[in-house]
């Protein structure tokens, strides 16, 4: 079913529409939710919540994107049921590291030249365009999919060293085009 066809239902108010989401986007949601939590039962809880979420905005809303909508949401409702889970246990895990790897090159948003999170993704959008394909992939599959280097090392057909060495090439990148910008760490 197309996209356009899934999000009609939603504005039909048809329960088929979570039934065809689900069908179409649920292992795209999974392995989004799963890369960050490492919980098969979180992993579930969050799917079901992207479904509750997508059930409850569309309507209104009428995404032009239908994937990268559904991936935004489950992304984010995983990162913030990993904080919830990581406050409660305080343990360690590749989604903490993926942070703190970015942390030296993405600007704090409590500058007050920098308030408005839309300044640094817009920022940060323009940046991943001028990239060449390989290494913007290998930057998404990590920052956005947070995926493991060596998960994205087997993707790319690459030794894992030339994922990390790319990674940390980009993220000094990031932060020198920050800073022309005149966005500072």
């Amino acid at each position: 079913m197309e996209d356009k066809e899934i999000i009609d239902l939603y504005f039909e108010r048809s329960e088929s529409a979570i039934a065809e989401t689900d069908k179409k986007y649920g292992a795209y949601c999974n392995t989004i939710a799963y890369n960050i939590l490492q919980n098969s039962e979180d992993t579930e809880e969050c799917c079901n919540d992207t479904y509750l979420k997508l059930w409850n905005t569309i309507p209104p809303e009428r995404p032009s994107y239908f994937k990268a909508f559904i991936g935004r949401i489950t992304r984010n409702l995983a990162i913030n049921m990993y904080d919830r889970n990581k406050a409660q246990k305080r343990g360690g895990g590749s989604v903490e590291l993926c942070l703190d790897e970015l942390e030296e090159c993405i600007p704090d948003n409590s500058d007050p030249y920098v308030s408005e999170d839309s300044v640094i993704r817009d920022c940060l959008d323009s940046f991943l365009r001028k990239l060449p394909s390989e290494p913007r992939n290998i930057f998404i599959r990590r920052y956005w999919y947070m995926d493991s280097t060596s998960e994205i090392a087997k993707r790319f057909g690459v030794k894992e060293t030339k994922v990390r060495v790319s990674l940390k090439r980009t993220r000094d990148r990031l932060k020198v085009f920050f800073e022309k910008e005149g966005i500072f760490i």
